[in-house]
């Protein structure tokens, strides 16, 4: 029984650690996604501030003069799997699916909040930002140089 009780110990221990190392792992600023759209804008010519934490919601990129935030999405926490693909979870879904709908809601609130204050905001999907850069970063300048000529 002791072995046992030892085995399901290390076993426990180990899938602590991996969780806790998985979420440490993960990044809430400086991840590719947003290193990819940062170095193209830059490209580019936009100069932005990054990560401005006294902006609702804490965009990852801002044009304060111009009132434009920009957020990079991961599609796993911001629920893109979830709601558009339909995927489930198959471990805890009663936490998952709380915690990916939470998500999804703060992100209407966190938009609506900063329209209202004038801003405009823009979203792209990590998969959106890796696969079309370009793109992405051409719709940021539109709603840049719009923004400049009022």
């Amino acid at each position: 029984m002791k072995i046992a009780i030892s085995s399901l110990l290390q076993v426990l221990k180990f899938s602590f650690l991996m969780d806790t190392n998985t979420a440490k792992a993960i990044r809430s600023k400086g991840s590719k996604i947003e290193k990819l759209l940062a170095k193209s804008m830059w490209n580019k010519g936009l100069r932005y501030q990054k990560n401005v934490s006294n902006i609702f919601g804490k965009p990852d990129f801002v044009f304060k003069s111009k009132q434009i935030a920009i957020f990079c999405d991961s599609e796993f926490w911001h629920g893109y799997n979830y709601i558009i693909k339909g995927e489930r979870f198959k471990t805890n879904p009663e936490f998952w699916e709380k915690k990916i709908l939470r998500n999804i809601e703060r992100d209407q609130e966190v938009t609506a909040k900063l329209n209202e204050a004038g801003w405009t905001v823009l979203r792209f999907w990590g998969k959106q930002i890796q696969k079309e850069v370009e793109a992405c970063v051409n719709t940021i300048e539109e709603v840049y140089q719009r923004k400049k000529s009022k």
